[in-house]
């Protein structure tokens, strides 16, 4: 049993231990009384998941940078690599990029059906950038080069099918994206989730620029 006496003032009245009191006018206030979403926090936040992916990726590109020249006996990037496909599909991205940018143009002037129209183009290059990555799997598969014939390979896949991922999750939200336009408008909230896709989306570029140059470009050379 804890051995606590309590304090009695003059008057006779048992005095508080703590007795927590409103702060006056004036004074700091750290705690909000009310909810508060301030207007830039959705993008400070976004910012902040891209600069995790950046690490992600960061890790997948040092892990191909190590293991990218253990062949185990197999095949190399020189005798895999078909930079003509590689190189149309890195132009199918590189237009989705720049399409969407007249989206977001577009959307400044709040012309719905033109960004909905520009949006449309968009998810069409990035599904046709997927189509040649998953025909490039498929072939590199059927010949023998999966992810577990060497460290290579395995980096390579790991590498480039998270970025394609990646696009797919773009893709699928801006699907969704479109749908919520077209059926609320440019409004407030859309226009801010157009504005996060869009940072999303050109910044899959940039990872597909560093992948196409250190993987296919370096991959050809002896």
């Amino acid at each position: 049993m804890s051995d606590t006496t309590a304090t009695f003032p003059p008057g006779g009245a048992p005095l508080a231990a703590h007795t927590p009191s409103p702060p006056r006018d004036g004074e700091l206030k750290f705690m909000m009384t009310s909810d508060y979403h301030p207007p830039n926090g959705t993008l400070l936040g976004f910012w902040i998941y891209l600069m995790s992916d950046c690490l992600v990726f960061a890790c997948l590109f040092a892990a191909y940078g190590v293991l990218g020249r253990n062949y185990a006996g197999g095949p190399t990037g020189a005798e895999l690599f078909e930079l003509p496909l590689v190189a149309l599909n890195t132009t199918f991205l590189l237009l989705s990029s720049i399409t969407y940018g007249f989206a977001m143009l577009e959307m400044q002037k709040r012309r719905q059906s033109a960004v909905l129209g520009w949006l449309v183009v968009t998810g069409l290059l990035g599904a046709a950038f997927l189509s040649l990555e998953l025909y490039e799997f498929a072939t590199l598969i059927h010949e023998g080069a999966g992810p577990w014939r060497s460290a290579f390979l395995s980096s390579f896949f790991a590498l480039v099918s998270t970025h394609g991922l990646h696009v797919t999750f773009g893709i699928v939200w801006l699907i969704t994206l479109m749908v919520q336009v077209g059926k609320h408008g440019l409004t407030a909230p859309n226009r801010r989730r157009l504005m996060c896709l869009s940072m999303f989306w050109h910044f899959l570029d940039v990872v597909w620029i560093g992948v196409f140059t250190f993987v296919y470009l370096m991959g050809v050379l002896p």
